[in-house]
């Protein structure tokens, strides 16, 4: 199954995440197929940027969201509108 969750990037309690489009089966942080966006959580406040036309491409294919992703899309909708 494809997902479109986060994967962590960064140091050490200094995370910065990117969205990305991967297989359900790999690993957190490895082998993804497309980088779509990124959320920075330490900014003030979180900066959130995604490529919402990707998104719903991956979505229209069958791709299934993290509990995580599916609020920050909300907040990147509402940034873009």
């Amino acid at each position: 199954m494809v997902k479109v969750r986060l994967a962590r990037f960064g140091r050490k309690k200094r995370p910065f995440y990117r969205i990305v489009v991967t297989d359900s089966r790999k690993r957190r942080d490895s082998g993804w197929i497309e980088s779509i966006g990124y959320y920075n959580p330490m900014t003030e406040p979180a900066t959130v940027k995604m490529d919402l036309d990707r998104l719903n491409y991956w979505l229209g294919v069958g791709a299934q969201m993290s509990e995580r992703v599916t609020k920050l899309k909300k907040i990147a909708e509402e940034n873009n509108a």
